[in-house]
């Protein structure tokens, strides 16, 4: 290494963009993709012509773009109250925006832990960026379990390691409503246990799906000050493409965010196209519907298949496992298996164990269950 750089970055391996390609290239479009867990719908064309003439006639590429995103955070702050059934409880200070939910998940980072000053905890498999960020801004990552049958945090694991954890203390604690890879939501015990943490230690509540489960705890965030709520355009929204996430929050919480954000970090284009998003949101959250039947259809479907385990999903995915037998590694079954999906033509996520899906449209998924039927007939149990 470079003499200069921190030496615990060695141990690091950089975030794969396409988890399921042989390359960090793009992936041809010959594949399915339900590896990334986008919506498998781009946006109508006529709103693709919309903000074509937006950046032709409105954007100035010479200026740089809306610094305070004082219009998209009233945007999100309407259809975050919508969303929740709530009456004007936030407002665009209880908004920050960043680009994508990663830069607010290391801003939160930068503003409570660094120096030494707090860990987080993570209740693994979950969404690996919490730890990535955390790691690269040198904060120390405690990890738990979950209970392998419904993946529910292992809360009595989860206490103790904030009891003992004192240099430097438990400060952020992330989970994911539901949860990445396993599409669980929060269970009443886990709730219970979130609302009666310290106000010393954030809880970071991640909200990545919640047009799928349309389950939000938006509405107790009055009562909890030291609660932030993360969501995304990049979903439900179908921006993935043009990176736009955003948390809601105490306007305390929200103001520190906002000195630690980097100046001017969305793109003009980014803002018109979440704004056109939520201006056209009933349109758009039209897919969900079918994306619930479709996901219904898929569990039901691969239920019937004697060599999976399927579990329940409230999002736009669904996890699967190989049932338990005495004979071959898992692992090595599950790698192969996954290999005889790429090489059939469906990308799917090989992780923790498992196998984590998107729901695609409604030729992929039917292509989807073909394929898999395919690979487990040539799997060696």
């Amino acid at each position: 290494m470079l003499p200069f750089i921190r030496s615990d970055l060695a141990q690091f391996t950089a975030y794969k963009p396409h988890p399921s390609s042989d390359t960090a290239d793009s992936v041809p479009i010959q594949f399915d993709r339900l590896d990334t867990n986008e919506s498998p719908y781009d946006l109508p064309p006529e709103l693709k012509e919309k903000l074509a003439w937006t950046y032709q006639q409105v954007i100035e590429t010479n200026r740089y773009p809306d610094g305070g995103h004082e219009t998209l955070k009233d945007a999100i702050a309407e259809y975050v109250n919508e969303s929740a059934t709530l009456s004007l409880s936030n407002t665009d200070a209880n908004i920050s925006i960043g680009n994508g939910s990663d830069e607010l998940i290391r801003s939160l980072l930068i503003a409570t832990c660094l120096g030494g000053e707090g860990s987080v905890l993570v209740a693994n498999p979950t969404f690996s960026m919490y730890g990535i960020l955390a790691q690269t801004l040198g904060i120390p990552v405690v990890a738990v379990g979950r209970n392998e049958t419904n993946f529910e945090i292992d809360l009595k694991a989860a206490q103790s390691a904030i009891k003992k954890t004192q240099n430097p203390p438990i400060r952020v604690v992330f989970v994911v409503h539901p949860n990445s890879p396993t599409a669980n939501s929060l269970t009443a015990a886990e709730l219970g246990w979130l609302r009666s943490l310290s106000e010393h230690i954030l809880v970071v509540i991640d909200e990545a799906y919640f047009e799928f489960s349309q389950t939000t705890l938006v509405g107790e965030l009055a009562q909890h000050p030291n609660w932030v709520i993360l969501r995304t355009f990049s979903k439900a929204f179908r921006l993935a493409s043009l990176r736009v996430g955003y948390c809601v929050a105490h306007p305390e919480a929200i103001a520190i965010l906002e000195k630690v954000r980097l100046p001017y970090n969305l793109p003009s284009f980014s803002i018109a196209a979440a704004l056109v998003a939520l201006q056209n949101r009933t349109l758009l959250l039209e897919s969900i519907p079918q994306t619930l039947s479709e996901r219904a259809k898929l569990i039901e479907i691969l239920s019937q298949q004697p060599e999976l385990q399927i579990t329940a999903s409230a999002a736009n995915f669904i996890y699967i496992r190989l049932k338990p037998n005495g004979f071959n590694s898992q692992d090595t079954v599950l790698k192969t298996f996954h290999q005889k999906l790429r090489t059939l033509g469906t990308l799917v996520r090989h992780i923790s164990g498992g196998l984590r899906i998107t729901v695609g449209t409604i030729e992929e998924n039917a292509r989807t269950l073909n394929r898999v039927q395919a690979a487990l007939a040539n799997l060696e149990f």
